[in-house]
């Protein structure tokens, strides 16, 4: 059984798994075990049954074939919140899942453990809202993760999951990737989809 989640990148974990080194089914054990021991408030929804189906199924001959993933709130899975952070959506429940996440689900093969915290409407470069609190930077309690997309940031920087989703506008990846000291890339416009 693996104690701890992943502390390298997850293509290594990828390698690890078709090596036979470690199984989805444990990293994801690790990854929830560590987010709720976790107090970043990385997570805002955490869906372990259907991470578990996943993992169980995981085929790791895809690219990120069973790596745990976070996603960040604002983007669309199917059956979870849908409040773009914000108090007006509290109770809102997504009916289809986003295009971009849909291909993250599918031909990249991750387990989607649940939602990262960002700022409402994803307009601050500070990872907090009167919804779900503030998300701290995992080198420092009380100090930001940056934003929007701080959860992300803060749950592969804090050691929670290997891999999570952003969005970038004008730096909601790349600021709190660099708050956090990981690498953070904006796609090229147009590249990846944003719409449903």
């Amino acid at each position: 059984m693996t104690d701890a989640p992943w502390t390298g990148d997850a293509c290594s974990l990828v390698e690890a798994f078709r090596a036979g080194e470690r199984s989805p089914a444990e990293e994801l054990e690790a990854s929830l075990a560590a987010i709720e021991a976790s107090d970043l408030g990385a997570f805002v929804h955490v869906d372990e049954e259907r991470a578990r189906a996943t993992a169980a199924a995981a085929d790791v001959a895809k690219p990120f074939g069973g790596v745990p993933i976070g996603v960040k709130s604002l983007d669309q899975v199917e059956g979870w919140p849908d409040t773009e952070e914000s108090l007006v959506f509290a109770h809102r429940t997504a009916d289809r899942t986003s295009t971009h996440m849909t291909r993250m689900f599918g031909d990249g093969g991750v387990v989607p453990v649940g939602q990262t915290l960002a700022s409402e409407f994803g307009g601050l470069n500070v990872s907090t809202n009167r919804l779900h609190g503030t998300c701290h930077n995992p080198w420092q309690r009380g100090r930001t993760a940056g934003g929007s997309s701080g959860g992300s940031s803060a749950a592969v920087a804090g050691g929670l999951v290997p891999i999570a989703s952003g969005g970038d506008g004008g730096g909601s990846i790349r600021i709190p990737a660099g708050f956090c000291g990981l690498v953070g890339m904006k796609g090229t416009a147009g590249r990846i989809p944003r719409g449903p």
